[in-house]
């Protein structure tokens, strides 16, 4: 390992050619930090603009990127050595890589570099060639980027880098079943790369941890993806955790002057599509406690999430959901309309979403569209997720029938339905009540001495809009934009920790 001084009492790699408290002071972050694994690759293709874009969006602290050089020194990223008619990236010019790949595959490092400046996002080179260590490099600092690693596979790239002494921290990936502190020896940063074994946080003990202080070294995590095994790796004390989901390393917390509840209006329908298990997954792993999914039942009785009473605007299907069989219905491509990306998504089940939840301790806004109220409930109660929804229905009698059956549904009413709070307060013993801009909001404590939650519904984009919401703090917020909404509610001197 590369020569080691101390700083705040800890060992840390020495960058010479920077001053050295000023540039490690990024290498102790106080939470591991989220590195978007070749971008946000769950929601765009790995590797492009497009999941680099996002994964800025949905707060990623560092890009990793897959770094070639082509047969006319451009480096460019991109997973594989070869394209997938089996041409090497390296005997190939740019514009030739260019005609055979996807618009936004294979992009220039540098066109990255300039996006990482403007997002203020550090970058993980994951070096594949020799021949594009040094070019790297140079790139990195001709456009004079601070915060970045080097990382590589090959024994032989971290070698070249150690040679050239660049001031760069380098990481070393271990692939699994190598010794890491062999493997990773003359490596600043040692990255393991267990995402395929089955509980590969048990060998993240005290022991481990030990032996990284007392070489100087920092740890990077594999991708993943799971929640349940992310809850663990997230207080681990690592440099950084890698995901395709970089939400998912540091959600949302709600702090506990104001434990706010975000609802999700058709998932996170900005980075997936509407009402499809991508947005779900996306909401609940960004830390939001609520996706809102609309109901409908098929011509054979089943129950599946989608918005429109059609087919036409979000799948590829033609007619009215309930005229088509299940089986029909999961035959359309339900993402493609989206982005190619999602091409061939399926129509979700109700029970999926219910699952989901479950899996991520998360909750459902489930509003009633053509599904009968007693067969959605049935669903609830199998899955025992009576605590884990609350209903609506434009269709009073949906809302009806569902208190007839359920006594303990939390159901919710719109204030603008209503001529007096009295009566909105009255009606089917609300557990909440929806307000809008246009309503009264100085209501909103009569409702809580009575115990009903107070959301709010939120359409747009204003961020004004939105510090008025925050000011009002209601109980939830029901957002077509909650990571906008996270932004601010984190930017708020009010509840400031």
């Amino acid at each position: 390992m590369r020569a080691c001084l101390t700083i705040d009492g800890e060992i840390q790699p020495s960058l010479q050619l920077m001053n050295a408290t000023e540039s490690l002071n990024w290498l102790s972050p106080e939470k591991p930090y989220s590195i978007a694994h070749r971008g946000a690759s769950a929601y765009a293709p790995p590797n492009t603009i497009e999941a680099f874009r996002l994964a800025a969006q949905l707060g990623a602290d560092f890009w990793e990127v897959d770094l070639h050089i082509t047969a006319d020194n451009q480096i460019i990223a991109f997973h594989d050595e070869n394209l997938r008619d089996g041409r090497a990236l390296a005997d190939l010019v740019y514009l030739e890589i260019k005609a055979c790949t996807e618009e936004d595959e294979a992009p220039l490092f540098s066109s990255i570099i300039r996006m990482a400046l403007d997002f203020d996002i550090g970058l993980y080179a994951d070096i594949k060639a020799l021949d594009a260590a040094a070019p790297t490099v140079r790139l990195l600092i001709e456009h004079g980027i601070d915060k970045a690693i080097l990382g590589a596979f090959d024994p032989a790239i971290l070698a070249a880098l150690n040679a050239a002494d660049t001031h760069y921290p380098h990481a070393a990936l271990v692939p699994l079943g190598a010794d890491p502190f062999e493997h990773a020896r003359e490596a600043d940063i040692i990255h393991l790369c267990w995402e395929n074994m089955s509980r590969p946080q048990d060998f993240l003990d005290d022991a481990f941890f030990d032996h990284c202080h007392r070489t100087g070294q920092k740890v990077v995590l594999w991708h993943e993806e799971d929640p349940v095994r992310m809850a663990e790796l997230r207080i681990k004390p690592v440099l950084g955790i890698c995901s395709d989901r970089p939400e998912l390393v540091k959600p949302f917390t709600a702090h506990k002057d104001w434990p706010v509840k975000i609802v999700c209006h058709r998932g996170l329908n900005r980075i997936a599509p509407e009402n499809t298990l991508p947005a779900a997954h996306a909401a609940f792993s960004a830390g939001f406690s609520h996706v809102e999914v609309d109901v409908q039942v098929t011509a054979d009785d089943a129950l599946v999430v989608m918005h429109d009473l059609l087919l036409e605007r979000t799948t590829s299907g033609k007619g009215p959901v309930s005229s088509c069989t299940l089986e029909k219905l999961r035959e359309l491509d339900a993402g493609g309309w989206f982005s190619s990306h999602f091409a061939g998504e399926p129509v979700p089940l109700l029970a999926e979403f219910l699952d989901l939840a479950e899996l991520y301790d998360a909750s459902l806004y489930v509003e009633l569209k053509s599904a009968p109220a007693a067969q959605v409930w049935r669903a609830v109660v199998e899955h025992g997720a009576e605590g884990r929804c609350f209903f609506w229905s434009f269709s009073q009698q949906a809302l009806v029938d569902l208190r007839a059956i359920a006594a303990d549904a939390s159901i919710m009413v719109r204030r603008q339905d209503f001529k007096s709070l009295d009566d909105a307060m009255s009606c089917l013993e609300p557990g909440l009540i929806e307000f809008t801009f246009d309503d009264d909001w100085s209501e909103f404590e009569a409702l809580r001495k009575s115990g009903i939650s107070v959301m709010i519904a939120y359409g747009g984009d204003n961020p004004d809009m939105m510090r008025q919401i925050a000011r009002a703090r209601p109980d939830l917020v029901n957002l077509d934009n909650p990571l906008l909404f996270a932004t601010i509610y984190s930017q708020a001197s009010s509840i400031a920790n």
